[in-house]
């Protein structure tokens, strides 16, 4: 009786070669895969942070044209009265 033929049931990882080489590149694989998504997600809260900063500069701008514009109507109307 040959050992390995003859043996049923047991686990497998006893029985069959471990290739430690191709579980480090699957598990790099599964690592960086992960990684970038995080990434990802990162990266899109930040333009999510930089479209609202955008905004509220826009929004900054218009009320200082609007209040510089307001002012300049203001020191027109009482200069010529």
């Amino acid at each position: 009786m040959s050992g390995r033929a003859g043996r049923v049931g047991g686990s497998r990882f006893l029985y069959e070669p471990f290739d430690v080489n191709a579980a480090r590149i699957e598990t790099h694989e599964r690592v960086t895969e992960e990684r970038w998504i995080n990434l990802e997600r990162r990266l899109h809260h930040i333009e999510i942070a930089l479209d609202r900063v955008e905004r509220r500069m826009w929004l900054a701008a218009t009320g200082l044209a609007g209040f510089l514009a307001a002012e300049v109507a203001l020191r027109f109307l009482t200069m010529t009265q």
